[in-house]
């Protein structure tokens, strides 16, 4: 896809995932690959044929060269500004077949530098529009200062801003949270969130409804097998997930995010940006990985029998 495209920033980090389901200590090996909300929406749409760029500080490791390499590989724009800091790193292991264990070792991280000097303002203007989440938000003040920065800009500029809410209490506390995502939704056209992430900030028997409250006219509630419940322009919208067998359940959201705003990048309708992004999320669970398998339209129409829109 040619034009203007999403443009997106944040931390990118490399990923250690253990082989098999147990504890740490009865790995008998790792997967590596590639890890970061932003980088994995910024991904998915280029696989779904969009244009996409990702922007973010990377360290002067093995780690950080593959990050860059892996996201170009990709067909993502990548603006990897150097830094002197390590590049984050995550390590996964699935402690039980329902439940997974992430520990991040990101504190200082390069990723977490990020400042506002590092905002492209140019980019920012020209993109089509600007993908931000939580998280980065609660990597450092600088970071915080960089994302609103941008989010400004784009403002400004009357380039729509999309925010996926992505909550992470590893990073930081509900109470602390609270107060900077609801800043945060309040500035933005786009918001994505799950109901518990809702609940964080909103006080209301509807997520949905307390969402669009406080000012975006797009509002999309992420509810995992239960599928999404929208509010797009006034019109609600309820779609269902599609049934698979689950793989690995991470990166869902990413990939859910990422095909919702590829269909807008099209011109979409509505309904048609959410079913895909449902088709989307739905597929990322079937393969192992946070970026490394996300989907092609051609991936979507195999899951769908060949409609993604029926």
């Amino acid at each position: 896809m040619s034009g203007p495209g999403i443009l997106t920033l944040g931390e990118a980090m490399g990923i250690f995932v253990a082989d098999g389901i147990g504890t740490l200590e009865s790995a008998r090996g790792f997967t590596l690959g590639v890890a970061g909300a932003e980088s994995n929406v910024a991904v998915g749409v280029a696989r779904l044929g969009g244009a996409a760029t990702w922007l973010g500080r990377i360290g002067p490791d093995a780690m950080g060269a593959l990050i860059a390499s892996r996201l170009r590989s990709f067909g993502v724009r990548t603006i990897a500004i150097p830094d002197d800091a390590f590049t984050g790193l995550m390590i996964r292991f699935q402690r039980s077949g329902q439940f997974i264990h992430a520990d991040y070792h990101r504190s200082g991280s390069a990723g977490s530098r990020l400042t506002v000097a590092d905002v492209p303002v140019a980019e920012i203007e020209a993109a089509g529009i600007v993908h931000v989440t939580g998280i980065t938000t609660a990597l450092s003040d600088t970071a915080r200062a960089a994302v609103f920065h941008a989010v400004e800009t784009a403002r400004s500029a009357g380039v729509p801003v999309s925010v996926d809410v992505n909550y992470r209490s590893k990073l930081w506390s509900r109470f602390d949270a609270a107060p900077v995502l609801r800043d945060l939704v309040s500035r933005a056209d786009v918001v994505f969130a799950g109901p518990d992430e809702a609940a964080i900030f909103v006080d209301s028997p509807d997520p949905v409804e307390g969402l669009a409250k406080l000012g975006p006219s797009e509002v999309v509630v992420k509810d995992g097998a239960r599928g999404c419940v929208a509010l797009i322009d006034g019109v609600r919208h309820e779609v269902p997930a599609l049934p698979v067998t689950a793989v690995d359940p991470v990166g869902a959201g990413d990939a859910f995010v990422a095909g919702y705003l590829a269909d807008r990048q099209t011109g979409a309708a509505a309904l048609e940006r959410l079913r895909t992004a449902i088709a989307a999320g739905a597929f990322a669970v079937t393969v192992p990985g946070d970026c490394e398998g996300l989907p092609t339209r051609a991936d979507l129409a195999a899951l769908s029998g060949g409609d993604i829109n029926r």
